[in-house]
């Protein structure tokens, strides 16, 4: 299978360096990445240093002598899956967006019937500039994308947005439109992930060992395919997943809020989060003081949020998770049919190497048909992929 092929146009601004970053995550992840620089952006870093970490030549002179015959904007806009303008300045926007096209940067973006992801990086000043916003505007009415700035202190000494977004973010993006497999577009995926926590007093509260990995990777992989994703959190230290809608909740009854205000315009449900299934009767609110003797806590049941969105399923294809520490697919199967499921998700978490804290799993999925498929021990992310090959009906 051919590499994917990136073209970076690169425009002059300081933060050109971190384009450097981008080519070589890019190349990491296997990507083959060309790299057009305006004479401008040469004038921060040299080409040779793009071209050392591309191993491709660097194109900045529309009107250099070719080392091959070849028309290079043209091939070049032809050769792209994404076309990637990273650092892109106030300049190569208005440029685009007045239909000029007199570098070989512009000449080739205007080329290109690849999809344009413009970055953009300048002061704040000429970002909120409202000329510029309307040339963003007039960009993305035409398709263009737009990885918008973060917010900082700038070069300039200004504080506000116009950062450059993260090089991690931006690779993220792109990786994201370069996956293969675009089966869920169109679909609203809802996806629940990590522990809820029970409180007992301000201070204290009941929680479990789930991290939201394996949540978190589904959204992901969902998002990569082409779906409009929801992802629905306890509280996790694992780092937001890009163009996906994240909703923070702590409870159970927050969760279970938060999960009905989406059901009904959800296509796909996914619940691995690990939701608790007790909370205490009473809840103190002062600080319950340490005693001499023993405490005692009255637990009672909380929602089994997964079982009323089986009683209340219409068109949505449900799926669960069961964490069993014995009988793991006796377990899985009475969990499925008593909630309605159409998939169950079945993990061993007395496994060592797997489970809540690892980037690894190792899962059984049973369909509601009869079905056992069992997955080797894989990164969560592939567990994820899996799991959607399953729903979508792909072979193995």
């Amino acid at each position: 299978m051919p590499k994917k092929n990136v073209v970076l146009g690169v425009s002059g601004g300081i933060a050109v360096y971190k384009a450097l970053d981008i080519v070589s995550q890019l190349v990491k992840k296997d990507v083959e990445v060309d790299v057009i620089m305006t004479k401008s952006a040469t004038e921060f870093v040299t080409p040779l240093s793009f071209q050392s970490l591309s191993s491709n030549a660097v194109i900045v002179d529309m009107f250099k002598e070719p080392k091959h015959w070849e028309i290079q904007h043209i091939s070049l806009a032809k050769k792209a899956d994404i076309m990637l303008i990273a650092p892109a300045t106030a300049n190569i926007i208005g440029k685009i967006a007045s239909g000029i096209a007199d570098d070989m940067l512009s000449t080739t973006i205007m080329a290109t019937k690849a999809k344009v992801i413009f970055a953009p990086a300048m002061n704040t000043n000429m970002y909120e500039n409202p000329i510029v916003q309307n040339n963003i505007e007039k960009l993305k009415s035409y398709g263009y994308e737009f990885i918008e700035p973060a917010s900082g202190r700038l070069a300039c000494g200004d504080t506000g947005r116009g950062k450059l977004e993260s090089t991690d973010l931006i690779v993220e993006h792109v990786m994201s439109e370069l996956y293969p497999i675009k089966d869920l577009k169109g679909k609203r995926v809802l996806v629940t992930a990590g522990p809820t926590v029970s409180p007992i007093d301000p201070v204290r509260y009941i929680t479990n060992r789930s991290t939201g990995r394996m949540g978190y990777a589904i959204a992901e992989e969902a998002r990569d395919r082409g779906a409009e994703v929801t992802l629905i959190t306890g509280p996790s230290n694992i780092k937001e997943p890009y163009n996906v809608d994240v909703i923070h909740v702590n409870t159970n009854e927050e969760m279970l809020s938060s999960v009905l205000s989406h059901y009904e315009s959800s296509n796909i449900v996914i619940k691995s989060a690990a939701v608790a299934d007790y909370k205490p009767r009473t809840y103190s609110e002062k600080k319950i003081k340490k005693g001499e003797g023993d405490l005692s806590i009255t637990l009672e049941r909380d929602n089994d949020i997964l079982r009323f969105l089986g009683d209340k399923k219409k068109d949505q294809i449900l799926v669960g998770f069961a964490a069993e520490s014995n009988d793991l697919i006796e377990n899985a199967s009475l969990k499925m049919k008593k909630k309605n499921l159409d998939y169950i998700v079945a993990n061993d978490i007395t496994s060592k190497d797997t489970g809540f804290s690892s980037e690894d799993n190792k899962v059984i999925i049973l369909t509601k048909d009869g079905e056992e498929i069992s997955l080797g021990k894989m990164p969560k992310k592939s567990v994820a992929k899996e799991l959607f090959n399953i729903i979508n009906n792909k072979k193995r």
